[in-house]
């Protein structure tokens, strides 16, 4: 602490700077950690809802007990505009058996079913744009941290240096103090550098899993949506409507 206090006003705006970093990077950490933990038990408990359920306007009118879960979200998004997409092709054929398994009827199903699949992944992107917010804050802590620490530390040492150019003398009693507290600047940066670049890539390792069980899931609900859609005549009962 001495070092930090006898160091000059360059050096300690450069140490500040990295002190900020450093804060505002375990904030993130510990933010995320918590926000993936909540996002993974949420999304485990709505695929066991998912599954079992008989009736998925059940699970949609349950979704707001999986508000952590991005892959509730998604199926949230998926099944309003299947909902929509359903009641207007019923509204449209009136429940005419020939009209509905037309060609016309199919093709509009197909059409259907690609913009349930553009909605799907609309919202997967949204869910992974928000899993990622101030990942990137990390990566630019790792980056940079060690060059402004290693800019403090060079003019540390051009500051000794000058000073002991204006001394005339260059033992290491004068040169040792000035160049420690100079490389104080250089420890502090890789200080904050080191725990945000291991907590990125653990954390986008983290959103990458999740990402991969939302197309997952996502590929699953297509596909029973597709054989809903696609069914000239008996519908699943899970489709309660």
């Amino acid at each position: 602490m001495g070092l930090v206090l006898k160091a000059g006003p360059v050096v300690k705006i450069v140490l500040l700077a990295l002190l900020a970093f450093s804060i505002i990077s375990w904030a993130i950490i510990f933010s995320k950690s918590i926000t993936y933990r909540r996002a993974s038990k949420d999304s485990e408990k709505f695929l066991e809802l998912f599954w079992k359920s008989k009736d998925l306007n059940v699970v949609d009118d349950n979704i707001f007990q999986f508000k952590h879960s991005p892959i509730a979200h998604v199926f949230h998004t998926g099944y309003q505009e299947f909902k929509r997409i359903n009641t207007a092709s019923l509204g449209k054929h009136e429940g005419n058996l020939e009209s509905m398994v037309s060609p016309a009827a199919v093709a509009s199903r197909v059409d259907g079913i690609d913009n349930i699949g553009r909605s799907l992944r609309r919202a997967c992107v949204s869910e992974i744009t928000k899993l990622e917010g101030s990942l990137t804050f990390l990566a630019t802590t790792g980056s940079t941290a060690p060059f402004i620490g290693l800019f403090g530390t060079v003019w540390g040492i051009m500051t000794s240096f000058h000073g002991i150019g204006l001394k005339g003398s260059a033992s290491l009693a004068v040169v040792a103090p000035g160049i420690s507290e100079a490389l104080i600047a250089t420890a502090v940066g890789l200080g904050a550098a080191i725990p945000a670049v291991v907590a990125y890539n653990y954390l986008l390792r983290k959103v990458k899993v999740i990402s991969n069980e939302m197309d997952s899931f996502s590929s699953d609900f297509l596909n029973i949506i597709k054989r809903y859609l696609m069914e000239d005549s008996r519908r699943p009962e899970i489709w309660n409507q």
